[in-house]
């Protein structure tokens, strides 16, 4: 069952959080980021199979770091190819035709919810991320076997249209958040470097944070990691000598210390019963990112997720980056039992953990795999799951169980296990069971 709670501040607590941040002058104000919106234009007919063809030519445009196409109706499937070629900012030289994934269809709030129903949601497809850019150039092409409309002719989705998103970023990050080329391959375990220097808290930076003030102060940047024992210590509700199977809580990194800008998404938080399964994603943003650059490749997914698809907060619970570092995602609680829209039909009584990249072919990073396992041995623990274990989840509705369905999952599951999607890629999926052995180890089973 979901439920929505305002949360509502202490006055004094809120007045003495922003007099003591401004007592901090030297704090950067963040540069806020942006949108660009562009309709998609008919380019005719492609010559080999007949289908229609909508797109841009090559044009200029201001800064950008991510994209992604969206249209009109969310049920509506894109049944075609996405093809991408952009110029990195301050050079001539423009990218080979990339493929935007389009499948996305499968992370979404569950049908019949007020984010579902809010008549500001959109179809879109998976963004990616392409670094600094300011040139574009896109063509979207229909299947030859895809949707057709009475004429027999094949059909693209209304309103097609090309999102460009600027991340946004913070003056001492400035040189870090956009993209300088590959470089060299942090270690594992590499804090992000685009993250701000703490100033003066919003009555929405504070809510965001308060939720998370049993955890770490108000304000804070990260959640601080915590030994097996200090952990167990924090466990209430057991029976006497009972054991608390639980992992250590990992180092979290919070949305004050990605820079979510907090005002973008809805004020409330909305949660479920409790934590009975996770879900484990990709982002299928592409693998073309350092470890520096994590909190721009999130502030990018999340405003893509809000104003370009519609949603009331960054869809994911967590994200995990190529170095193993963990990031809050939607906002409520990195404890507590948020609802989030990462698995169309399951995200009551689950979370969502995505790993920023895409795995269909690619190997995920072995410091990503062990976040997921250290992460999971711990939210799972809080809730008596056992990562081994199976659960019971009921289906809100999707493509591969109707609604009120009861299905039986792994208690770590990935995107595919409940919809029908390549998510979270091949070679990510193919290491669940050994997250899973991983995690029940972290919590002593």
């Amino acid at each position: 069952m979901t439920c929505a709670a305002a949360l509502a501040l202490p006055a004094a607590l809120l007045t003495t959080a922003v007099a003591s941040d401004r007592a901090a002058p030297e704090a950067p104000a963040p540069v806020p980021g942006n949108t660009q919106s562009l309709p998609l234009v008919p380019r005719g007919d492609d010559r080999a199979s007949g289908a229609p063809e909508q797109g841009l030519s090559r044009r200029d445009v201001r800064s950008f770091s991510l994209l992604g196409v969206v249209w009109d109706d969310p049920d509506t499937e894109l049944l075609g190819r996405v093809q991408v070629r952009t110029r990195a900012t301050g050079t001539t030289r423009w990218t080979g035709w990339q493929n935007v994934e389009t499948h996305n269809h499968g992370h979404a709030a569950d049908p019949d919810t007020a984010e579902r129903a809010s008549g500001r949601v959109r179809g879109s497809t998976a963004p990616l991320w392409v670094g600094e850019s300011d040139g574009v150039e896109v063509r979207v092409r229909a299947e030859a076997r895809g949707r057709t409309g009475a004429s027999g002719v094949q059909m693209l989705p209304n309103g097609l249209r090309l999102e460009l998103v600027d991340p946004g970023g913070f003056a001492e990050a400035a040189g870090t958040s956009g993209p300088k080329g590959k470089g060299a391959p942090e270690p594992p375990g590499t804090a992000p470097a685009d993250t701000p220097r703490l100033g003066a808290l919003t009555a929405e930076s504070a809510a965001a944070s308060a939720v998370n003030a049993d955890l770490a102060p108000l304000g804070a940047a990260e959640i601080p990691a915590l030994s097996r024992r200090e952990t167990a210590e924090q466990v209430v509700g057991l029976e006497p000598g009972a054991k608390p199977y639980i992992g250590p809580r990992p180092r979290i990194v919070t949305r004050r210390g990605w820079g979510a800008d907090e005002k973008l998404r809805e004020r409330d938080f909305r949660y479920t019963t409790r934590v009975s399964a996770a879900f484990v994603h990709h982002t299928a943003s592409g693998n073309n990112y350092t470890c520096a650059q994590a909190p721009s490749v999130i502030r990018s997914i999340y405003r893509y997720h809000v104003v370009s698809s519609g949603w009331r907060d960054i869809g994911y619970n967590f994200l995990i980056d190529k170095c193993g570092n963990i990031y809050e995602g939607r906002a409520g609680g990195v404890a507590k039992p948020v609802m989030g829209a990462h698995t169309l039909g399951f995200n009551t009584n689950s979370m969502g953990i995505a790993v920023i990249g895409s795995f269909s072919t690619s190997k995920p990073a072995g410091a990503a795999v062990k976040a997921i396992a250290q992460l999971t041995a711990w939210k799972l623990g809080l809730y008596r799951a056992d990562p081994l274990g199976k659960t019971y989840l009921t289906s809100g509705g999707g493509n591969l169980y109707r609604k009120g369905k009861k299905v039986r999952l792994n208690v770590i599951s990935g995107h595919r296990d409940g919809f029908a999607t390549d998510c979270p890629g091949k070679r990510l999926y193919g290491k669940l069971g050994a997250v899973r052995s991983e995690a029940a180890r972290y919590q002593g089973r």
